[in-house]
């Protein structure tokens, strides 16, 4: 069973919605006993990272999933969430992070050209980087849905894909067992589902 974390922030049913139609049984669950118990764990999230980080450590869920990554079970950190990964954030002042990933989140705005909008919404290609067993079952080009204002930056160790806007932006992150993805793999089509179900395949460590 893959548990998806409900603190509050995230897309949580579209994502219950995306395993389903790939046959996989996805719970949203605020039960700390049914994340210990899952086999995989999804942290989901939108919106501001200093909101979700004080929502998850308020939520009592945040122990519980860093010890369940620590303890090696497979997570996916999606959009906000898997800038929730990283040490760090300077979203609005500088917030800590869960620290799973090293590396910082950081204004797109300071990389990319000032002509191009933020929020960075809309499809673009996946450009790999290093191997990574969500892309199991996709191509490099393929073409993914990106909502954000901000990027995980610092972190070139653990980047396996990276999607051009403007510059290249850190698009997906691996550190063993912890992965995550900036693009909304619920929100991607068959390539998203593809995705998901690559990571509903993937082995504890």
């Amino acid at each position: 069973m893959i548990a998806i974390v409900d603190y509050g922030i995230g897309n949580l049913f579209s994502l219950r919605s995306s395993f389903a139609a790939i046959g996989k049984d996805a719970q949203v669950t605020a039960d700390p006993e049914v994340l210990r118990s899952a086999d995989r764990i999804i942290l989901p999230g939108v919106g501001a990272f200093a909101d979700a980080a004080r929502k998850l450590a308020e939520s009592g869920l945040q122990e519980t999933v860093l010890a369940e990554a620590r303890n090696g079970k497979p997570m996916l950190g999606i959009c906000l969430g898997m800038q929730l990964l990283f040490d760090k954030s300077y979203e609005f002042g500088e917030y800590e992070g869960l620290g799973l990933i090293p590396g910082a989140v950081r204004p797109i705005r300071d990389v990319i050209p000032a002509d191009y909008k933020i929020p960075h919404i809309g499809w673009n290609a996946l450009h790999f980087h290093n191997p990574c067993p969500l892309f199991r079952y996709i191509q490099e080009g393929d073409a993914v849905y990106f909502v954000h204002s901000y990027y995980a930056a610092d972190c070139d160790e653990y980047v396996t894909a990276t999607a051009e806007y403007g510059a290249e932006l850190t698009a997906a992150v691996q550190r063993g067992n912890v992965y995550g993805t900036q693009f909304h793999p619920e929100k991607s089509g068959n390539v998203g589902l593809a995705i998901l179900r690559a990571f509903a395949e993937v082995p504890s460590c």
